[in-house]
């Protein structure tokens, strides 16, 4: 295939989505089981078509002065590739399966349309009805943080140092070329190209379980817990283990970690990730019916970890599609479950324990607001400060991320270069 028909391809993709509301990756799989002549290079290149597309749909939207599947391919070209208007227009020449020429307006508008004037929410390419949430959390620089959200993420590890050092996973992978990560002390970090990246589940270092696939923003919430060898740990929305791995390995194995979820499903790559990882510090408590299978559990942990189900805004930059089909009801459901986990976690937390509360939200209504919700029903709890935190978990330059909006820490592409994180640990008086 020509880079013209995977510009025509993609723009078949983006029609599929907008028809019908759905993940980019079931899109992109039917239309390559569809056109089976398309190889895997082929397959790749149309699918970071569409996800730069997707990334840019409001600001390539903006530009062309028209939302259709074909105006807004034509715009990201402009916004996330940085093409001319004359290289863009060498792919429209409707020949074979490419698209048809550029109209005299599409033409204009790729040599001149300017964002200057855009809202925030077209600048920082974010629906509409999250501006005024967005400004609440990042006031002027709400643009700046919803581009940055928008933009390619890199491929970020974390070293299981139950296995091996940072250095020696380093060793490993370095026909990678990967760097450690600026933050985590424990992280590797790829950068991230115009394709497909590495497939690291075939690694060596993976398969042997020297490595895992983690943002580093979630390495540092694991971090910030402060877990310690010996402890009573409870991951009370352990889902597929990711928290529940770093948390063995900062415990050196030692102590205990009862790792549950609502959704036994969500649980069930749990199993094998362990056995890599050699974590054997790690009881699994899968929901048994009606059964309270944590009851033994009431008031005697060193740290709850709720990894709060929310809306994923923070992980936009790895999930750029599911920006466009989130709403407003969906934020309104993960509050009130955010709430109730919060609730249920403060009766397992023991005399001077821990209860760490974790998001992968910029929003202040998912993290701030629901801290200061539960600190005004359970006075038995109180909020450290970030610096406190930072300090307990021997990284101390994390306090520059304090929360200007309340306790915790917040994290983002923008200023930690990282997914977008809240992370708040609160101590039981």
């Amino acid at each position: 295939m020509t880079p013209a028909a995977h510009v025509s391809a993609a723009i078949e993709v983006l029609d599929d989505l907008a028809k019908r509301r759905r993940p980019a990756a079931e899109a992109l799989k039917d239309w390559g089981l569809a056109h089976r002549f398309a190889g895997s290079k082929d397959r790749a290149a149309i699918a970071s078509l569409v996800f730069d597309a997707l990334r840019k749909r409001a600001s390539a939207s903006y530009v062309m002065g028209s939302d259709t599947p074909r105006a807004i391919m034509l715009g990201a070209l402009r916004e996330a590739r940085g093409l001319s208007a004359e290289a863009i227009a060498a792919l429209c020449t409707g020949e074979r399966h490419a698209q048809a020429p550029l109209s005299d307006d599409e033409r204009e508008r790729l040599e001149t349309a300017s964002l200057d004037a855009a809202p925030a929410h077209v600048r920082g390419d974010y629906p509409e009805w999250l501006a005024s949430r967005f400004e609440a959390a990042f006031g002027a620089h709400a643009a700046e943080e919803g581009a940055a959200l928008a933009a390619r993420a890199p491929v970020d590890l974390r070293v299981n140092i139950l296995k091996c050092s940072r250095e020696q996973a380093l060793e490993k992978l370095s026909h990678l070329s990967p760097a450690p990560t600026p933050l985590s002390p424990i992280g590797l970090r790829i950068e991230a190209g115009q394709g497909r990246g590495p497939a690291l589940t075939a690694e060596t270092a993976y398969v042997k379980g020297f490595v895992e696939l983690q943002d580093e923003a979630s390495q540092l919430a694991a971090l910030l817990c402060a877990a310690a060898p010996g402890e009573q740990v409870l991951d009370l929305c352990a889902g597929g283990g990711g928290k529940t791995l770093a948390l063995a390995a900062q415990m050196h194995n030692r102590g205990q970690i009862y790792a549950h979820d609502s959704d036994g499903r969500r649980l069930a790559p749990i199993h094998e990730r362990l056995e890599r990882a050699g974590a054997r510090n790690v009881q699994v408590r899968a929901r048994r019916g009606a059964a309270d299978v944590l009851a033994d559990l009431e008031k005697r942990c060193d740290l709850v970890l709720i990894d709060a189900p929310c809306t994923g805004v923070g992980a936009w930059r790895r999930h750029p599609d599911a920006k466009w089909r989130l709403a407003p009801g969906a934020l309104e459901l993960r509050l009130k479950e955010q709430g109730e986990l919060l609730a249920k976690a403060s009766r397992f937390v023991k005399r001077g324990g821990r209860l760490a509360y974790v998001t992968c939200s910029v929003l202040r209504e998912e993290n701030e607001e629901q801290v200061a919700a539960f600190l005004a029903d359970h006075p038995d709890f109180a909020a450290p400060s970030a610096a406190e935190m930072a300090q307990a978990a021997g990284l101390p330059e994390l306090a520059r991320f304090a929360s200007p909006h309340g306790p915790g820490v917040r994290l983002s592409p923008a200023t930690s270069h990282t997914d977008g994180f809240y992370v708040c640990v609160l101590a039981q008086r």
